[in-house]
């Protein structure tokens, strides 16, 4: 179980809360929109920016499969025995995992992104494979025992069309949206609602991983200027 992560973090002189909004477990068939108004409406304030982690929207979307459902083929098993395995997560290092690589990205890109990971590794440089291979396959969770069942025996895909998600929810919101893919070793914001809004910035105020990495059910979350 993740420890308790701080509520403020100072970025760049700036200090900010981000604040974990708890949920039921989503289930694909329920509507994003309703579930986000139901248990951010109340929360939200003006200026806030409302950060979704990619899991649910994805979930919601129908991109969440059963390990048992998924039949990796023998590059599947092999490209996966090469992956390195973090903290963070199981990635693309089981075969399941690499299956839906392949199948999201391409077989050539995939197989590309290993081959420029493997010269970049040779000189010493690490995260060539995601770089090339791009969102859609860092974005792929594997099972782990620490995950919230039923998902800890699924493999759930990066959402579609995250911007759009973004915007939509946005509109039913009234405020700024993110979706955002975020673990205990780094993340990325895949989604925007608004054009000004700063990817990067929105990542270094999660950095931290404040919805945890865990059983918490906060696929939610706020961020919220503070005065100063």
């Amino acid at each position: 179980m993740d420890k308790k992560k701080n509520v403020e973090i100072d970025v760049n002189g700036e200090k900010y809360e981000r604040l974990p909004i708890k949920t039921h477990v989503v289930m694909y068939g329920e509507v994003l929109d309703d579930i986000v108004k139901r248990y951010a409406g109340e929360q939200v304030q003006e200026n806030d920016i409302l950060f979704v982690s990619e899991k649910i929207v994805a979930i919601t979307q129908g991109r969440a499969y059963p390990v048992k459902d998924i039949q990796p083929r023998k590059l599947a098993y092999m490209l996966s025995s090469k992956v390195t395995k973090t903290k963070a997560g199981i990635g693309l290092g089981m075969p399941e995992t690499m299956e839906m690589a392949l199948r999201e990205c391409g077989t050539l890109r995939i197989l590309f992104a290993a081959g420029v990971s493997a010269v970049s590794k040779a000189l010493g440089r690490k995260g060539d494979f995601y770089r090339v291979a791009g969102y859609k396959a860092s974005s792929i969770d594997g099972p782990t025992p620490n995950t919230i069942p039923p998902y800890n025996t699924y493999v759930v895909l990066g959402p579609e069309s995250p911007d759009a998600v973004a915007k939509e929810l946005s509109e039913v919101m009234g405020c700024q949206v993110a979706i955002v893919d975020i673990n205990d070793i780094g993340g990325n914001t895949l989604g925007i609602s608004h054009s000004g809004m700063n990817r990067d910035k929105i990542v270094q105020i999660l950095k931290d991983n404040p919805l945890g990495q865990c059983h918490e059910s906060t696929p939610l979350g706020i961020i919220r200027k503070l005065s100063k």
